[in-house]
């Protein structure tokens, strides 16, 4: 048999090892956190029931949990998006800004621009004022 075959065989048989240790170690994980959830729950003490309200920081809500927003929010709502999708898009392209060049840069002022426009739009209908 060849050098090659054998190194072939040992690389075989030891895979067949890994996948015997990560199941061993997914075992092991899995009788850890059913040990600790077994010992929470002796150890915790009677459970007390919370009342039906939803949850405000421990306070009492002081408004119903399904009351409507202001329609200026929805405004602040789309320029913020606006701006989140700004981000996603800025970041690859400060990966490749270097190789593309100046081209690359034109069409990111661009983009910047048209974003811009927008925010002017929203600040000069007058959506971004709070009286």
């Amino acid at each position: 048999m060849t050098a090659t075959g054998s190194r072939n065989d040992r690389s075989r048989s030891a895979g067949g090892g890994v996948v015997v240790a990560f199941l061993l170690l997914l075992m092991g994980t899995c009788a850890v956190v059913l040990a600790i959830y077994g010992a929470s729950s002796l150890l915790r003490g009677p459970s007390m029931t919370a009342p039906a309200l939803p949850f405000e920081s421990g306070l009492l809500p002081t408004q119903h949990a399904v009351s409507r927003y202001h329609a200026r929010w929805y405004a602040v709502t789309i320029l913020f998006l606006a701006f989140d999708m700004e981000m996603i898009f800025m970041y690859p392209w400060a990966v490749v800004v270097a190789e593309m060049g100046r081209g690359a840069v034109i069409e990111m002022f661009g983009f910047l621009a048209v974003l811009l426009v927008g925010v002017v739009y929203v600040w000069r209908e007058g959506a971004l004022r709070w009286t």
